[in-house]
């Protein structure tokens, strides 16, 4: 079991290793290829499409094939999408590419947390995905800074992603190991859970928004106003990093507080990192420390508002509450790079950044609302977890359950 567990979360390194890089590298080339605003938009929106896509379909593939194969399915579509990308420079081209490797890399992380979770005993599960999201986070900040050696205009950087996956796929598709079981997922009324936590709703669409516009667009821009390619890197690496410092101490004070004002909180901090970053002289010693903040402030807003839904359904309800929130999370991760990529056509880096920091007060503003209209629900055992910056939880398929049947959120 330990060799099995110890081989998934390498794998799932390598490939959270490939995601980031291919993230901000793509972010980078684009901006050479001059696409236009808008095609350059849906390229970099493309991933969160197909993310979106195959994290409502990716359950169905692994129950029909298994884990193995599924994850073998998976990878493959990855490779063959990323080797087709440096062959035909279209935005067409490259926006079907990308949502078929969004689709490819969700089914990888459900196929690997719904086996982890099945595989590890309860007493060690803790720290079993405890050792996955340390890997995970240092895979992040590992592809950030391979952008610093990066030949944008070459090939090799596609290559380079094709050998990541390809190596995971041979890691897991030689590991012996049987697949989980799996049992029936409780159903959830399309209203109900607007109704009854709507300012998770808005959160999570704002948070989607807010953090695929950075990650797809702020890269793009210092490229374009003549930021060393060392100095884009670090700057990313700065924000992965941010994320994952303020998850515990967020996480702590989410699930002692009432959530909604938490996240008012982290809405409000993180349109005072903005204006900071605006207000201030752009150098590398001033900037950096904005840019972790940025990076802490909005890697937490989606979690919060996770916490908070699962506080207001009942525990049947959890797999399936998880479910739609990547719903809602994907439709804004999908709208962010289209309309921010409009947004910084008219109006610069500066008008985007206003933008987001304007989005996150009004999500402030609605969290302030709520307040005053319904008291903080009570608190049960679900708490916040920590969550990968650049994706929400994708395990909270039917297949992430306990042995005993009890379906539980992990962390993603």
């Amino acid at each position: 079991m330990l060799v099995q567990i110890g081989t998934l979360i390498a794998a799932t390194s390598l490939v959270q290793l490939a995601n980031g890089f291919f993230n901000t590298f793509l972010s980078l080339r684009v901006t050479l290829e001059d696409f236009g605003p808008a095609a350059t938009g849906i390229v970099l929106s493309a991933y969160f499409i197909g993310f979106t896509i195959g994290a409502v379909t990716s359950g169905g593939v692994i129950q029909r094939v298994g884990h193995i194969r599924a994850y073998t399915a998976f990878a493959g579509l990855v490779v063959v999408a990323t080797a087709l990308m440096p062959l035909w420079t279209s935005a067409l081209v490259w926006a079907g590419c990308r949502v078929v490797i969004g689709i490819g890399c969700v089914g990888l992380f459900v196929t690997t947390e719904s086996w982890l979770n099945a595989k590890a005993v309860p007493d060690q599960r803790g720290r079993v995905f405890s050792t996955y999201m340390v890997g995970t986070f240092l895979a992040l900040a590992i592809g950030q800074l391979a952008i610093a050696g990066l030949t944008i205009q070459s090939a090799g950087a596609f290559q380079v992603i094709i050998a990541l996956f390809a190596l995971a796929l041979v890691m897991v598709s030689t590991t012996r190991a049987e697949a989980p079981g799996l049992v029936p997922e409780a159903t959830l009324r399309y209203g109900e859970l607007t109704r009854q936590a709507p300012i998770s709703v808005i959160g999570c669409v704002v948070s989607g928004i807010i953090t695929s516009s950075f990650y797809a667009l702020v890269p793009a821009w210092m490229l374009s106003n003549g930021v060393q390619q060392q100095t884009i890197a670090l700057f990313m690496l700065v924000a992965v990093l941010g994320g994952l410092a303020l998850q515990v101490p967020v996480g702590r004070l989410s699930d002692r507080n009432d959530r909604r004002l938490v996240l008012a909180g982290l809405a409000v901090g993180y349109a005072a990192a903005v204006v900071l970053l605006l207000a201030m002289p752009r150098s590398l010693a001033t900037v950096l420390p904005v840019a972790a903040l940025l990076g802490g402030f909005m890697s937490t807003l989606y979690p919060v508002c996770v916490a908070h839904a699962l506080d207001r359904m009942p525990a049947d309800r959890v797999v399936a509450v998880s479910g739609r929130l990547i719903l809602v999370s994907g439709f804004g991760s999908a709208l962010g790079p289209m309309i921010g990529a409009g947004i910084m056509a008219r109006f610069d880096i500066d008008g985007l950044l206003y933008f987001m920091a304007a989005i996150a007060l009004a999500l402030a503003a609605f969290a302030g609302l709520r307040m005053r209209m319904r008291e903080a629900p009570d608190k049960v055992e679900r708490p916040f977890e920590v969550i990968d910056p650049l994706n929400p939880p994708i395990a909270q398929e039917p297949e992430a359950t306990e042995i005993d049947g009890t379906p539980r959120p992990v962390m993603a």
